[in-house]
């Protein structure tokens, strides 16, 4: 009782921090934008590029310019009305310094200024102000152009004044990522290529131009078809099963002070096994799905299950369902949803949580498909066809399963190879499979787990480039049907990730060209085959030490290092009179040093693999991992830049 007495004591007002709004964020940058990596850092800019957007979308310029300066800085500029700068009475300040310095303050919190936005929150312009070393806004508006600089995240350097007259409209943001806050600030041409170019599909009205003063590069982005060239991009390099459908349309419901607009293109491509739906509210990309997608999912299997039984080919009791519906199947779901009505589940905006969408995308899917399948009866046959295939197909899947759990397959029938060392619990969400590259450092892995819960399993070779054979040709690689019969849960469209025996699939290979090359084999695999576990995130990459530095003629210490970084600061805490060890491959690793380094969960590193922009995944693997050679020349010379010595380059003409 007295130590609690004493505790209370210490614990009074004294210790109450109040921060500033932009300390807040400072503080706290990760409840704003994420993280504070690479995806944060790029999340900088969609919140300024999104400001630019709602105006574009409500009416106001149909130009949007992303410039990445030499300085490091990135400058969006808008061709809307311009950021306010008239005195905001409740405050006595200039609008646009309330707009930049204060959470919850902008214009998108009623329907008076933006009738739809993604910005919600009003906390995008402030978070990206609180965190860059300065923020320049200068703003183009009723024949004046004015100007103001906050620095050292989000103190005003100079104040608002007008610096002259013009003829423009519009907003311009220049700001520089605070270099203490993030993990990196070198913004990458091709996320933000990318980003644009997904913004590009979803407003057809718009042009978005991306400029790189570092290398010169510059393009342009419009899709005047928007949704359904998006698909097409999507599909480029799949066998499609008629053509792209695309239904728009608009609805009011009560609760909303405008109407909800809804939109969707989707192409069915067969000898695919995964979906592949993409969401977007208010033009936000919805990661996580929501509402939307609800409502859209069982519309879908409504429709096609209703027109078969109309139609005879299907009774009551043969209904498909939604998975094999969806098969093969992708689509791109847009809504727009007035503010007052517009909810997501957190700032980053990753699900859609408006209850009043997914009854209307319901009837609007069901809707439009019935009629759709009914003008194109040839068309609807064959997507029944291909749904009940899919059906019968997980049947007997799910049948093979049930008797292999009943003792009722012979052994010949599922061999486990014989390389696998095997986790000893059933607890198969706690379960971990290493995917090794080798015998040597399978060796070295099955010495050191933990058995309990962690198998291994040596590749006898480098595994076969899925994307450019046939899946009877992949299901007679021993390599994959090994991993396959290992994972216990499918493959192909019966494949499913409640059945896996691993709750995490751990690609280990060596830091070198074999074993990135491994890795992006065994991911293409995955990718075609066992979709779902990376879209569950049940996959990752071991990431094993590149150094270990040690006193000389002592390696009872050893301080491991991943990178450059951290090998100088491994040098340094180990001190004068150093050793540095190179570990090029796993088998380089004693069996304690290999699981206390990559495998130990208390210690180790793992990159967990994620689908974060499926149009870039989807070509790359097409281009990179594709049977057309031409396509793969013509990328790697677009973005791969070799230094190559000169002498190199004598002794190769020799």
């Amino acid at each position: 009782m007295a130590d609690i007495e004493k505790a209370e004591e210490l614990y009074t007002a004294k210790n109450i921090e109040v921060l500033s709004e932009l300390e807040g964020v400072r503080k706290r940058p990760g409840m704003y934008i994420g993280a504070t990596n690479a995806s944060g850092l790029h999340h900088l800019i969609w919140e300024i590029v999104d400001n630019g957007v709602d105006e574009a979308a409500n009416g106001y310029g149909d130009h949007i310019y992303v410039t990445l300066n030499k300085d490091g800085s990135v400058s969006v500029e808008d061709e809307g009305r311009g950021v306010p700068v008239d005195i905001h009475k409740a405050t006595g300040k200039p609008a646009i310094e309330i707009i930049y310095t204060k959470l919850h303050a902008g214009g998108k919190f009623s329907d008076k200024a933006y009738q739809t936005a993604a910005g919600l929150h009003g906390v995008g312009a402030t978070v990206t102000n609180a965190l860059s070393e300065y923020l320049d806004v200068t703003v183009f508006r009723q024949g004046s152009t004015y100007h103001i600089r906050w620095e050292n995240g989000g103190k005003l350097k100079t104040p608002l004044e007008k610096i002259g007259n013009t003829r423009k409209h519009g907003t311009l943001v220049r700001f520089k990522p605070d270099k203490t806050i993030f993990s990196t600030t070198e913004f990458k041409w091709d996320t933000v290529y990318n980003h644009l170019r997904e913004e590009a599909f979803l407003l057809r009205t718009i042009h978005f131009v991306l400029r790189d003063e570092r290398s010169g590069q510059s393009v342009e982005f419009y899709y005047k078809d928007g949704l359904k060239e998006y698909v097409a991009s999507l599909n480029e390099h799949k066998n499609p099963l008629g053509d792209i459908l695309t239904f728009s349309d608009s609805k009011n419901v009560k609760t909303a002070n405008n109407p909800i607009r809804m939109e969707v293109a989707m192409q069915w491509c067969n000898q695919d096994y995964n979906d592949n739906l993409i969401s977007y509210a208010n033009n936000v990309r919805t990661h996580d799905g929501g509402s939307h997608e609800t409502g859209f999912k069982a519309g879908l299997t409504r429709a096609v299950n209703d027109w078969a039984i109309q139609n005879g080919l299907l009774k009551e009791t043969q209904k498909v369902d939604g998975n094999d519906i969806r098969e093969g199947l992708t689509a791109v779901i847009s809504v727009q949803i007035p503010e007052n009505i517009l909810q997501y589940e957190s700032q980053t905006k990753a699900k859609l949580d408006t209850a009043e969408v997914t009854p209307l995308l319901n009837d609007f899917v069901y809707t439009n498909l019935m009629y759709f399948l009914t003008e194109h009866k040839a068309f609807a046959i064959d997507l029944v066809k291909k749904c009940s295939a899919s059906k019968q197909a997980r049947e007997a899947a799910r049948k093979a399963k049930e008797a292999a759990r009943n003792g009722k397959v012979k052994k010949n029938d599922a061999v486990i190879s014989d390389k696998l060392a095997a986790a000893q619990s059933k607890d198969y969400a706690n379960n971990e499979l290493f995917i090794v590259e080798g015998d040597s450092a399978g060796g070295s892995a099955k010495s050191g787990r933990d058995r309990m819960y962690q198998a291994i399993l040596p590749l006898r070779g480098k595994p076969l480039n899925t994307d450019s054979i046939t899946m009877e040709r992949m299901k007679q690689n021993v390599e994959f049907s090994t991993i396959i019969q290992t994972i216990g849960a499918g493959v192909g469209a019966d494949f499913d990730p409640a059945e896996s025996h691993y709750g995490k699939i751990i690609i280990m290979t060596d830091a070198d060209t074999d074993g990135a090359h491994i890795q992006i084999l065994l991911l293409t695999f995955f990718y075609n085959y066992m979709k779902p576990l990376i879209t569950n995130g049940m996959v990752y990459i071991a990431c094993p030490p590149l150094y270990g530095v040690y006193k000389k003629n002592d390696k009872s210490h050893i301080v491991y290092a991943w990178d450059d970084k951290t090998l100088e600061e491994a040098k340094a805490k180990v001190g004068p009179g150093y050793a540095i060890s190179r570990y090029k491959g796993l088998g380089e690793m004693n069996a304690d040093q290999l699981f206390n380094t990559t495998m130990n969960k208390k210690t180790r590193r793992l990159l967990q693999v994620h689908i974060d922009d499926p149009l870039v995944v989807e070509n790359r693997i097409s281009v990179l991992m594709g049977s057309d050679a031409s396509k793969r020349r013509e990328w790697i010379e677009q973005n791969i830049q070799f230094n190559v010595e000169d002498s190199f380059i004598k002794e190769v003409k020799k």
